[in-house]
Formats: structure tokens, C-alpha cells, sequence
């Protein structure tokens, strides 16, 4: 419904008592209550009915009245009249409805007194008419990509449910439980919202696009009482193409309605989720509108505008890209799973993909977990503050023990990568226990400051519904913080975090991911600078520990990948306890301009489940060589 506009009248020009009648009509007749006006021609109970009734078709829009000066009759001082100014905010952008009536006054036994007449309420209105309200919404506007690619636009669909008119009443409990036997859909619940409907109604079961192959319309079609009615809807190229991130379409829904102050009404399309819904007032444009006096069939038309087309909106989502990655994750069954990829030089979001088994959570953007060895970049960095340098020493034992617990590397990890070794060499074999061995050096504080420097910052506001990670400044015991080198215990990030991580490594400063463009971008608020920005010796230091996990390390894989050479680094974070213990697999890349993070709630190792999902998507974006 839409917000009733403040109203009150306005005392203007003069204090007599002729103004305070003018006033005080044009005060009642924006709020409806007569009973402290004195009428000719009406009782106040005559008049606010009046005024309900002819109001009644724009509900709840409410007009703002003003009393003009007060203008003397030139032949009889008992008589005046007053012009009221009316305003009616008919538009959630500003539009305005405007027009004066005229009202008279006369003195009667010492008292000014308002001539009552339908046409104060609107110019010309008689006795008997209504104004009412015809709408017309606006095109809605598309939403477009890298490039202003099209990736949301108007798609023909069917609306397939029963018509209650087609099947005889008896047959319609039967006709209902079929079709959503077929379309996969619950019986019992359907028929049961086919029962509680008009006799005439069409219960809608699904909505499905025109061009999808796993509905047979045909088939569905020779159900008793099945109607198609063809339709179009604002739908991006397939169904899950960064469907959490844009959001749906559909029909306004009671709440979406109330709140709208006025600009969406039952029947409207509207945002339902995600993008379309946060930026629905810009997509949806401004209705057309036409007020009429209305008398039975008879109209005539008193205001009109036109219906102003939607702004597209504009994000960074490169359609390929995009693609490439929908097409991996659809491949993760049975566990939520994203794919994110950024351009370091401009912080571009190309592609946020999340698979099917995230429930339709933006696992990509939403989806926080510990992201293991991936955050030993972070780690490193923070080593490289206190003085080491790739090539310095470390230790690498079989096993580290801290305030009591047993930390142990992955399961076959190599022998002669035990010992001392380089810190490199720790990096590109994963070692945990040289980052354990190591976690004096480098304190809780430290490792939160390197993960800023390297964009992983919390309450990020980028804009849309996104978040980064969370890196705590204080550890609340040894364990913790050992725990924490290692990317676990209260480490938590997104997959589009540790997109953010590798592709500050490759830009060599610290990246803020956008996903919007133009206007919409600015909805977004900058981080703080960190306290300690990436420096470029830095970055080529983590830059040459990323790429031995790829020339030396279990990232071996991705040395033929054509293009660029590839730096990259994997990650296990294990989740549960006892028998219930399972693990996340992530690996992180950069090649050229591009930063990937590929994510698996449950899977096996990162190099060994994300690892080939990363291989084959670095593949199939072919990253040209510079």
C-alpha cells in the first residue's frame, strides 16, 4: 500500500475569520474529517462520506490541500470565496498531480461557512463520480555485464497451472495432483491450493522459460484443466547464471507492496532477490499513470503521464567468464561450492558462480568458511614483516605440538621436504608445521594486518551482499593462534575473500573488489587504507613462493596451462570431529589478469578436488599471453 502523505492545511494570507473557514476546509478535505468546518449544502457526516467515496479509487495516496487568500464578493460582504490548491503524489519519483478547485463562502448568523459541492474535491467532479486510477508499468531495464553484455533482459516464459474453468469442479482435485506429480512438485499441496481458489481461477503451478528442454509441454498439456499462458520475464541466459548474486523477478509480494510508499501495486513485478531486489526502484522505472473522473462506463481523463523505462544496471560480470565457471560448480554435487574470479588491475568482479549445493546461498560472496592453507599467503606475509625472506630457513618437523595439541602435516606429505627447508619450499609443499614452528614470530596481530594488506577485511561494504572474511587481532590462547597460521580455528573468509587475496598478490597492492558500475557502484564505501599497505618487494616475494607451488609443489599440475604463467597455492581446513571429520578444499591462482578462487565445502584435498576445477576453468577462459 502506498504512505499517506502528511496533510495539513495551510494558514495563509490573513488570520480572519473568513481565512480560518478556507483553512479549515482545505484541512478536511485532506484528511477527511469535516466535523470542525462549518458547511452549507452538507453535514460533516454527508461530506466525508462524499469525499471517501470519491477518493476511494486512489487509495492510499492522499492529496496535500492548500487554502489560497480569502477574495472578497465585490457587490456583498457576506460572501467570498477561496481557490485550494491540491497535490497528490501519485509517483515514487517525484511525480506530482496538481490542480485548484474554488470554493465560497458566505456569512450566516456572524459565522463564515463553506458551500459544499462535489467539485471541490476535483475540477468538474459531479455528484456520483469516483476517481480512479489506471496503471500502466514500465519496462522493466535489463542488467548488464562487462562490456554493457546483456545478462538480465525480457525472455518469453509459460505460466502452467490449472484453470478451473477447464475441469469440471469434481475432476479438479485429480487434474491438480497430476500436473505436480509431472512437474515434480508437491501433490498434496497443490491440490490443496487449486481447492481453496475461486471456481474461475488459474492456480499457477510453475513458471517455466520457453526455451527449457526438461519440461514437456506437450505432455503437460493434456492434463484436464492445464493452461499455458505465454508471458516473458526479466531472466538472465540460464537459470543458474549467478542467480544468489542477480536475484529473481516475479510477482510483487504483499510486503514488497506496503513498503513501497505507493510505487509497486498487487500485480506488479517486482525484484524479488538479490540485485534485482536491491535495486528494483532503479530497474523498475515509473508506472504510466491516467486519473479519471469515473461515472459507470463513462470517463474522462483528468492527469496522465507516461511510464519512464527502468535504468539499466551495470556490473563488471563478464558473461563467458561467468559461464565458465556455472559450468564447473554445476558439476559439485552434494556440497556447496563457488568459483570467483577478479581482475587484479581494476578489482572487477568476472565471475561469481555457486553451486547447486549451497541451496541457492551466494556461497561465493556469502559464504564464509577457514580457508586453510590458502591463508599461508597471509602468513607468509606477515613472516616477511618479521624479517624473513623466501629463502630463509625454517623447520618442518613430522609433527609440531602446541599448549598440548598435536598438529601433523596432510597425509603423504613428501619426506624430503621435512627438516629445514626455505620458507619457500614450505609454501609449495604446505607444510604445516613450519608455519607452527614459526607462529612466535610472527603474533595474532600480525597475521590480521597482513590479511588487510591483502584485502581481507571485515565488515567490507562493497556495495551488495558480499562479505570478505574475518581475521582476529587477538588469539585467545596458543592453540588458537597456532590455529590460525595455518588458516583455521577463527579464520574465516569468502571465496570471493581469497579471489581478493591472490589477486592483491598479483596486483601488487591491495585490491577492493567491485561488482558494480556507475551509479549503483557508488553505493559502496571504501575501506580504510591499511596501516601497513602491500609493498611491491612484498608482493614479488609472495608472487615467487605462489609460483613454487606450481614449478615444485602439489600445484604441479598447472605448469602447462597455456598463457601466463600460473602462481597458485592450495588448501585443506578440516571441519568437525571424530568420525564427522571432513574437509574443505580450496585452491586460489592468479594468471596474468585474472585471480581465481575455487571453493568445496566438503571434499577431499584442495589440490586434489579443487585443483582440477581451477585447471580446467583457467582452460576454458584461456587467459591470452602478454
Amino acid at each position: 500500500m502506498l504512505a499517506l502523505v502528511a496533510v495539513l492545511g495551510a494558514c495563509s494570507g490573513g488570520t480572519d475569520d473568513r481565512q480560518r473557514a478556507a483553512d479549515a476546509l482545505a484541512e478536511a478535505i485532506a484528511s477527511g474529517d469535516f466535523a470542525d468546518v462549518p458547511l452549507d449544502g452538507a453535514t460533516a457526516a454527508e461530506a466525508g462520506e462524499a469525499r471517501t467515496a470519491a477518493y476511494a479509487g486512489l487509495d492510499p495516496w492522499q492529496p496535500e490541500v492548500v487554502a489560497g487568500d480569502v477574495v472578497a464578493a465585490t457587490d456583498d460582504d457576506a460572501a467570498a470565496s477561496v481557490e485550494l490548491t491540491f497535490t497528490w503524489d501519485v509517483g515514487g519519483g517525484g511525480t506530482a498531480w496538481t490542480y485548484a478547485t474554488h470554493a465560497n463562502l458566505a456569512k450566516v448568523d456572524d459565522q463564515w461557512r463553506a458551500r459544499w459541492s462535489p467539485m471541490l474535491l476535483a475540477p468538474d467532479l459531479a455528484a456520483g463520480e469516483t476517481l480512479q486510477v489506471h496503471r500502466v508499468q514500465a519496462e522493466r531495464a535489463d542488467v548488464l555485464g562487462a562490456g554493457d553484455a546483456v545478462l538480465v533482459e525480457s525472455r518469453p516464459v509459460f505460466r502452467i497451472g490449472i484453470d478451473k474453468t477447464r475441469v469440471p469442479a469434481a475432476d479438479a482435485d485429480a487434474a491438480a495432483r497430476q500436473l505436480a506429480t509431472m512437474l515434480g512438485l508437491d501433490p498434496e499441496a497443490y491440490a490443496a491450493q487449486v481447492a481453496a481458489a475461486g471456481e474461475k481461477a488459474f492456480v499457477e503451478a510453475i513458471v517455466v522459460r520457453a526455451d527449457d528442454p526438461a519440461y514437456d509441454r506437450g505432455a503437460l498439456s493434456v492434463v484436464p484443466g492445464v493452461n499455458m499462458l505465454e508471458t516473458a520475464l526479466p531472466l538472465a541466459p540460464t537459470r543458474a547464471f549467478a542467480r544468489p548474486v542477480l536475484g529473481t523477478v516475479g510477482q510483487a509480494t504483499a510486503e514488497i507492496v506496503e513498503e513501497s510508499g505507493g510505487a509497486v501495486v498487487a500485480g506488479d513485478l517486482a525484484g524479488l532477490s538479490g540485485l534485482q531486489a536491491q535495486f528494483d526502484e532503479q530497474l523498475r522505472g515509473e508506472p504510466g499513470l491516467t486519473v479519471v473522473a469515473s461515472a459507470g462506463a463513462q470517463e474522462r481523463e483528468l492527469f496522465h503521464t507516461e511510464p519512464v523505462v527502468g535504468e539499466p544496471l551495470r556490473t563488471t560480470l563478464d558473461p563467458r567468464v561467468q559461464q565458465a565457471a556455472e559450468d564447473l560448480v554445476a558439476t559439485v554435487a552434494g556440497s556447496a561450492s563457488a568459483i570467483v574470479a577478479i581482475r587484479p588491475s581494476t578489482g572487477d568482479v568476472l565471475a561469481a558462480a555457486s553451486g547447486p549445493g549451497g541451496g541457492g546461498m551466494s556461497t561465493a560472496t556469502l559464504g564464509l568458511y577457514a580457508p586453510g592453507s590458502t591463508f599461508k599467503v597471509a602468513t607468509s606475509l606477515a613472516l616477511l614483516r618479521a624479517g624473513l625472506t623466501p629463502d630463509s630457513t625454517v623447520t618442518c618437523p613430522p609433527t609440531a605440538t602446541v599448549d598440548g595439541r598435536s598438529f601433523q602435516n596432510y597425509p603423504g606429505y613428501p619426506s624430503d621436504a621435512l627438516g629445514d627447508i626455505t620458507l619457500r619450499t614450505a609454501v609449495a609443499e604446505s607444510c604445516n608445521t613450519a608455519f607452527l614452528t614459526a607462529a612466535g614470530t610472527a603474533p595474532q596481530e600480525a597475521l590480521a594486518a597482513a590479511a588487510a594488506s591483502l584485502g581481507l577485511v571485515p565488515d567490507a561494504d562493497l556495495g551488495f551482499a558480499a562479505t570478505l572474511g574475518e581475521v582476529p587481532a587477538e588469539a585467545t590462547g596458543g592453540t588458537d593462534h597456532a590455529a590460525s597460521m595455518i588458516g583455521q580455528a577463527r579464520v574465516q573468509a569468502t571465496p570471493l575473500g581469497m579471489a581478493t587475496v591472490a589477486a592483491s598478490v598479483a596486483a601488487g597492492a591491495r585490491v577492493t573488489p567491485r561488482l558494480l558500475l556507475g551509479g549503483a557502484g557508488e553505493t559502496a564505501t571504501a575501506a580504510p587504507a591499511p596501516a601497513q599497505p602491500l609493498t611491491a618487494e612484498e608482493s614479488a616475494a609472495l608472487r615467487s613462493m605462489m609460483r613454487a607451488v606450481v614449478t615444485e609443489g602439489g600445484g604441479d599440475f598447472l605448469q602447462d596451462v597455456p598463457g601466463p604463467e600460473v602462481i597458485a597455492k592450495s588448501g585443506t581446513a578440516q571441519y568437525g570431529s571424530g568420525d564427522d571429520l571432513q574437509n574443505h578444499a580450496w585452491m586460489i591462482a592468479a594468471q596474468g589478469d585474472l585471480a581465481v578462487a575455487v571453493f568445496v565445502e566438503t571434499g577431499d584435498f584442495g589440490s586434489t578436488t579443487s585443483g582440477p576445477l581451477l585447471e580446467s576453468f583457467l582452460r576454458a577462459v584461456a587467459v591470452p599471453a602478454a
